[in-house]
């Protein structure tokens, strides 16, 4: 259509294009079809014959090919078959980050306070007397000259040791985090889905680090009868499998990828829907899914007090509110003087982010 369409302007009104407002869609999709572009293409059809948001001058076809065109999809020439791009990838990460972000309450906490006086980067509003050793640098010329005249009055004028006022520093530390997902059956058991949650959590995070911590590090493991690290760019691709829940496996693995760190503060997020069921003893892996096996309980335990003296907090992060389900949790938490919280699906992230930005970590001396 050649021209300009005019309509009336609603304040508050959605003023986003009709491609934008089916990219929010098609990029909330993809979460739940694990990335399968052609799958979330299909949902949103269905959803079309339902509840129509195209009309005769923009269809289907149109949005597919500026998916194309602003670089969110590419074709395979060969088979025709398509898949998202990294620049989908990214937004993806984006999107789950404004929209965890957009449910927390704003706060002063953040940057990873030790609320340890040092070299840092934020003055510290406070000021104390000159001790022997203190850097020149770190002299308030300002609170000294008042502190003298206070001291020693206008007419006789003199500044003295005992005068010399210093203004810190605010020290900022550098923190490493290992999130655990656990990737077992029961993430998806009983209709409901809790996968999708972990793995926005999980985006937002990386994006969150990337984009506002690039000196902390990140890495990312899944868990079911095996532990296995995977990368950002893998997140909007996870599924869940048929497996069991090898937390032990997942805990090895979260310390050893510590162990190469040097940042002096570590800590690990496990996000889990359930108890341990499974062991790996040799080639063979040890099950028991019904109710708290002791053998399993025992190994957990005895790694999360091995974190506790490497002073590495564990965070649980459990997707259910089963009673049984609290005492190992309680259990494994009071063994590593770590926390845990007891997060339904919707508030999962608001959890996990208050967490990592309260900078309530502990001190490293």
């Amino acid at each position: 259509m050649i021209g300009h369409r005019f309509i009336p302007f609603i304040p508050g009104a959605n003023n986003k294009s009709k491609f934008e407002q089916m990219l929010d869609l098609f990029m909330e999709m993809l979460n739940y079809t694990s990335g399968d572009a052609a799958e979330a293409l299909s949902w949103m059809n269905e959803l079309d014959k339902q509840r129509p948001f195209t009309d005769d001058e923009y269809g289907m076809g149109d949005f597919i090919d500026d998916l194309k065109n602003n670089g969110y999809l590419q074709e395979n020439p060969q088979d025709g078959s398509i898949k998202i791009t990294a620049k989908s990838e990214q937004t993806i990460r984006k999107r789950s980050l404004e929209e965890i972000f957009g449910k927390l309450k704003k706060t002063r906490q953040g940057n990873h306070q030790t609320f340890k006086p040092g070299q840092g980067d934020e003055i510290n509003p406070g000021t104390r007397p000159y001790r022997f050793g203190d850097m020149i640098e770190q002299i308030d010329f300002t609170e000294s000259i008042r502190q003298a005249q206070v001291n020693h009055g206008m007419e006789n004028f003199s500044m003295q040791e005992d005068d010399l006022q210093i203004r810190e520093m605010d020290f900022k530390t550098q923190t490493s985090t290992v999130l655990m997902i656990d990737i077992s059956h029961s993430m998806i058991l009983y209709g409901e889905d809790r996968i999708t949650p972990a793995k926005k959590v999980a985006m937002a995070l990386s994006e969150l680090i990337r984009t506002k911590y690039p000196k902390d590090t990140l890495d990312i493991l899944v868990f079911g009868n095996d532990a296995w690290t995977i990368e950002v760019k893998d997140l909007p691709y996870l599924e869940v499998g048929p497996y069991h829940t090898n937390t032990v496996a997942g805990l090895e693995l979260a310390m050893d990828l510590l162990r190469r760190r040097k940042n002096a503060n570590k800590q690990i997020f496990m996000i889990t829907d359930g108890k341990p069921t499974c062991l790996k003893i040799g080639k063979r892996y040890y099950k028991n899914a019904f109710g708290i096996d002791r053998k399993i309980m025992n190994r957990c335990t005895n790694l999360a007090a091995q974190c506790k003296k490497l002073k590495i907090p564990i965070t649980t992060f459990m997707i259910a509110s089963d009673p049984y389900l609290q005492k190992f949790v309680q259990e494994f938490t009071e063994t590593n003087n770590g926390k845990a919280f007891f997060a339904s699906l919707d508030k999962l992230g608001a959890f996990i982010f208050k967490d990592f930005e309260s900078g309530k970590r502990k001190t490293v001396y």
